[in-house]
């Protein structure tokens, strides 16, 4: 009764967001407000450094794998255990191949990054984006997560990759579906971004960056993990 009564609050809490999504999706299938609404995302774009959201005339918005992957996202934001200001959840990922050249080149005197590879948003076999340069399915196993992952290597040399364990603790910890970006500080949170993509703001992070730097010149604190 009592995990009853949870998943039904659970539902009446997320259900006013996730119908409005859902309407989105539907309206966006309409490839003149999709086209229309992709504008003026882009002209509302204020750093070069975001990426832009880009959805092709071909992929279909609204179907039933992009709502379960849609209030799969929102339940796991909703649940995440990282918050802005909170101690940093400590989650198991499994390393894939260690990257020691370089780190990202004009913040590697501050800060460490790591790319943590959580499962598909778009696989093959779920919710299809003809826009993904991989069509992947969905992992099954955690030698598919790995496999997977090392097409993430030759995307992002300048980082270190580890995937998330197969119960996605990491992806949970943090609601990192379907992208997010954090900076971690003396194992607390000290910078959330929103949810990928609409949310994923590089630009925001390269500023929590620069006032760090300016912070450290005067202070000469520690290296942080991004």
């Amino acid at each position: 009764m009592a995990t009853a009564l949870k998943h039904a609050a659970l539902c009446l809490m997320l259900l006013p967001r996730f119908l409005l999504t859902a309407v989105m999706l539907w309206l966006l299938d309409f490839l003149c407000i999709r086209r229309k609404v992709l504008l003026q995302m882009g002209q509302r774009q204020k750093s070069p450094d975001d990426p832009p959201v880009c959805v092709s005339d071909s992929n279909r918005m609204f179907t039933l794998e992009s709502l379960g992957a849609v209030w799969y996202g929102q339940k796991l934001d909703f649940f995440k255990s990282a918050h802005l200001g909170s101690a940093a959840p400590n989650t198991e990922v499994m390393l894939v191949q260690e990257r020691r050249q370089r780190v990202v080149r004009q913040y590697a005197d501050i800060a460490d990054f790591l790319v943590v590879y959580i499962e598909e948003a778009h696989p093959s076999d779920g919710w299809v984006s003809t826009d993904a340069p991989y069509q992947i399915p969905k992992h099954r196993c955690l030698e598919d997560r790995l496999r997977a992952a090392q097409l993430m290597l030759a995307e992002v040399p300048e980082s270190n990759v580890v995937v998330d364990n197969m119960d996605n603790s990491s992806n949970a910890a943090y609601g990192a579906y379907f992208e997010r970006l954090y900076i971690v500080r003396d194992e607390r949170v000290v910078y959330q971004g929103g949810r990928g993509p609409e949310g994923y703001r590089i630009s925001e992070l390269r500023s929590w960056l620069e006032q760090y730097r300016n912070d450290v010149a005067r202070s000469q604190t520690a290296v942080l993990h991004v």
